[in-house]
């Protein structure tokens, strides 16, 4: 088992973010092929890439403070713009939900190690 790093490490953060971004993109595609029972797990895995690709956007992963920071202003917005998903509703709540999630990571400094397709 891993011992939790005390000290931030961007560069694992970072390569965390685009490994759960290829995976969310594979998951689109699988949940995609599955049909209509899986439009719940597309919508999730898109917002998923969404969240990575916002994070990804802007270089904000140098810092805890400053991933915080990001997280928490991309928390206080209403709406997230995307197209191509099933139910926008569905969609703005996995937002939300993957956000929340990652704040917690942020917080703790800890799972970022965890670079595995699932999780």
């Amino acid at each position: 088992m891993q011992k939790p790093s005390t000290t931030w490490d961007a560069a694992m953060v970072r390569t965390w973010l685009e490994r759960r971004l290829a995976a969310a993109k594979l998951d689109q595609a699988a949940a995609d092929r599955r049909g209509y029972e899986a439009q719940d797990e597309y919508d999730q895995a898109a917002a998923e890439e969404w969240v990575c690709r916002a994070l990804q956007a802007v270089d904000c992963a140098d810092t805890q403070a400053a991933l915080a920071q990001r997280l928490k202003e991309l928390i206080g917005q209403d709406d997230y713009p995307a197209t191509g998903s099933y139910d926008d509703t569905r969609f703005q709540r996995h937002v939300r939900a993957q956000l929340r999630k990652l704040a917690k990571m942020t917080k703790a400094n800890e799972g970022f190690g965890k670079t595995l397709r699932y999780q």
